[in-house]
């Protein structure tokens, strides 16, 4: 394995939490499916693929985070996820959390 890939792995999984909080963001604003998600997470700089995707919408939706439905767009059948109440308030406790995390990480330096 080169540098790279293996840079990458771990980048991976540093930001695991970081993409469910994206997809629970995005699912509460308006439904998801797994292709726009892999659209939208690569141009914030995620480089995701749906063998990594589709396996964290399931977890989110065995979790009761999010809710599955099909639906029909532009004649192909999708799988689209929206947020549940216990999804909303997870990324509300989570906004929280981050929001702490950012204070603490870019505060400024005491001398």
């Amino acid at each position: 394995m080169i540098y790279n890939e293996l840079h990458s792995m771990a980048d991976q999984d540093l930001y695991s939490g970081l993409i469910r909080l994206h997809v629970l963001h995005h699912a509460c604003q308006e439904p998801v499916f797994g292709l726009g998600m892999i659209k939208e997470l690569r141009r914030h700089g995620y480089r995701i693929g749906p063998g990594t995707l589709y396996p964290l919408l399931h977890r989110l939706e065995q979790k009761r985070y999010l809710r599955s439905h099909k639906q029909v767009i532009g004649g192909k059948l999708r799988r689209c996820y929206s947020v549940t109440p216990a999804g909303r308030r997870a990324l509300t406790d989570a906004k929280a959390k981050v929001s702490e995390l950012f204070e603490e990480l870019f505060e400024p330096l005491q001398s």
